[in-house]
C-alpha cells in the first residue's frame, strides 16, 4: 500500500502542477491588456516628423519586428514560438488605443513582451508609438 501511495504522488502532484501552469498561461492569453487611466490620458510629447519616425522604425526593426513583424502584423519570425498573439497594430481595436496607452505597454510590458522602460529612454518609446501609427496606413 505504500508503495501506491508513493507511486499516486509521484504522478498526481506532477500532473496537477501541468494543469495548474496550463490554466495560467490560457488565462494570461485570455486576459484582455488595459492600461490605466492615468496612461490612457497621457499625451505623446514628440512631434512626428521624418527624423523621429526614421529614428522609431530604427529600434522598431531592432527591439520589435522580430515578434510584431515588418508591418506590425504580429507575425514576425518570432511569433510562433509565442503562446498568445503578438498583437496586429495594423486593426482598428489597436488603432483606437491612444498613445498613452501604447507608450505604457511598451515601458511595462506583459510576459512574454519585455518591458523597454529601462532598455529605451522616454524620447525613444514615444518615437516607437509615432512610428507604429504609421504600420498599416494606406501610402498617398
Amino acid at each position: 500500500m505504500k508503495l501506491e501511495n508513493k507511486f499516486n504522488k509521484k504522478i498526481v502532484l506532477p500532473l496537477i502542477t501541468i494543469c495548474f501552469i496550463a490554466v495560467a498561461a490560457l488565462a494570461q492569453q485570455n486576459k484582455k491588456w488595459d492600461a490605466p487611466e492615468t496612461a490612457k490620458k497621457e499625451k505623446n510629447p514628440v512631434t512626428v516628423n521624418n527624423e523621429n519616425l526614421a529614428d522609431g522604425k530604427e529600434i522598431y526593426t531592432k527591439q520589435c519586428k522580430s515578434c510584431h513583424g515588418t508591418k506590425g502584423k504580429g507575425d514576425g519570425p518570432k511569433s510562433a514560438n509565442i503562446d498568445i498573439s503578438c498583437g496586429d497594430f495594423t486593426k482598428e481595436e489597436f488603432k483606437s488605443e491612444t498613445d498613452g496607452e501604447i507608450y505604457w505597454k511598451i515601458t511595462d510590458g506583459r510576459k512574454p513582451m519585455p518591458s523597454f522602460g529601462a532598455k529605451l529612454s522616454d524620447n525613444e518609446r514615444w518615437e516607437v508609438v509615432n512610428y507604429i501609427r504609421t504600420l498599416g496606413e494606406k501610402k498617398k
